[in-house]
C-alpha cells in the first residue's frame, strides 16, 4: 500500500495530510511554543525578599528548544513508514525538520521541500492532492 504525506509546517503548528490508496486523513499537531522573543531584558519583581530577576533568557530559550524537540519528535513518529513526503511552509521549520529526519535516519524514498505561505486546511489538502497526482 502506497502512503504519501504532505506536511505544512510552522513553529506553532503543522497540518499533515496522509494519502493512502483509499482515503485522505488530515491531522493538526500543535507545538505549544509561544512567540520566541530574542531580546527580553530582565525585569525586577515588586515584592521584597524575592528573587531579584525573573526567568533568564537562557531558561526561556531552553524551554523553547525543548518544546520544539517534542514537536518534531511527534511529527517524525507519524511520518515513519511513508513512501513519499512533501514538506512545505513558511520560515525555517521545514529545513529544521529535514535535518532531523536525516539525523534520525528516517527512511523515506522521496522527500521534497517547497516554500509556501500561510494556508488554510483546505488549501493544504488541495496542494498535497495536486502534488501527488503528478
Amino acid at each position: 500500500m502506497l502512503k504519501r504525506i504532505g506536511l505544512w509546517i510552522d513553529h506553532k503548528k503543522s497540518l499533515m495530510v496522509i494519502l493512502d490508496e483509499k482515503k485522505e486523513n488530515i491531522q493538526t499537531i500543535e507545538s505549544g511554543v509561544g512567540k520566541h522573543i530574542h531580546y527580553r531584558g530582565a525585569t525586577h519583581t515588586k515584592t521584597p525578599y524575592s528573587a531579584q530577576y525573573q526567568q533568564g533568557d537562557d531558561q526561556l530559550d531552553k524551554k523553547f528548544s525543548e518544546r520544539l524537540n517534542r514537536f518534531y519528535k511527534n511529527i517524525i513518529s507519524k511520518i515513519r513508514g511513508a513512501d513519499a513526503l512533501l514538506i512545505f511552509g513558511p520560515g525555517e521549520a521545514k529545513l529544521e525538520l529535514e535535518k532531523r529526519l536525516a539525523h534520525e535516519k528516517v527512511r523515506v524514498q522521496d522527500i521534497q521541500i517547497e516554500c509556501a505561505d500561510k494556508m488554510t486546511e483546505r488549501q493544504v489538502a488541495a496542494k498535497v492532492r495536486k502534488h501527488f497526482r503528478r
